[in-house]
């Protein structure tokens, strides 16, 4: 592609020129990156490829996740695929789903100042403030399904000005909201019974031996269980 049709961004502040069509990840690549680290899903689902980022003269930091955000001319990047929140260590069967827990484990959400830059910063566009305020009620099971869709990228963590762990926070409430608040699923419970029973194991024995085109067949032809 001719230098003309090529805009310029930085990386790790060099300089490169890449095509404006890229993404991050794939402009990264184009300047001869090899993504070893940080690359994840490629779909916007993992959270893997955060990345900070300033375009041209603008002062604003701005954010998103490198295998989704569109490069820009005269973008600044930095990629934080790893934050180093912290993260409380606890075993889930030893835990009561209350508020109590929530702040034993994590003392900082009652710093919360509601600012809203936590939600500024989601690439899920989700409203962390909005569950960190349900968080500081108690509200477990409300928080769980707020943040569900949450891919642990770190973001809001990453701009909190009161440094709280949001992220942690919310897959702890989805944990407890797992094992101690969700209803129990009566068909569930009856087909692991069956599979503990043997029901399946003949059926499993003929898949383990089929070649794998033919178990992505079988598996596309499938029925779907209805919602």
């Amino acid at each position: 592609m001719p230098d003309e049709n090529l805009i310029p961004i930085y990386i790790m502040g060099k300089r490169y020129l890449v095509p404006p069509s890229l993404t991050i990840q794939r402009a990264m690549e184009y300047a001869g990156y090899a993504l070893l680290r940080g690359c994840g899903c490629r779909g916007g689902f993992c959270g893997a490829c955060a990345t900070v980022y300033r375009v041209g003269d603008d002062y604003k930091l701005k954010i998103g996740l490198a295998c989704q955000t569109v490069v820009e001319p005269e973008m600044y990047l930095a990629q934080i695929p790893s934050f180093p929140a912290r993260r409380a260590q606890y075993r889930l069967e030893e835990l009561k789903p209350t508020m109590g827990t929530l702040l034993q484990l994590y003392p900082e959400l009652l710093r919360c100042l509601s600012c809203g830059t936590c939600t500024k910063a989601c690439p899920q566009e989700l409203d962390v403030r909005d569950y960190m305020a349900l968080a500081m009620r108690g509200d477990i099971a409300a928080v769980a399904d707020k943040s569900f869709d949450c891919i642990m990228c770190g973001l809001c963590t990453a701009r909190c000005p009161a440094e709280e762990v949001q992220y942690n926070i919310g897959i702890l409430c989805r944990r407890l909201y797992g094992r101690y608040l969700a209803p129990r699923s009566q068909h569930l419970i009856e087909r692991v019974a069956e599979i503990e029973a043997g029901a399946f194991d003949e059926a499993l024995a003929a898949m383990r031996v089929l070649p794998d085109q033919e178990l992505r067949t079988q598996y596309n032809a499938r029925e779907i269980e209805p919602e």
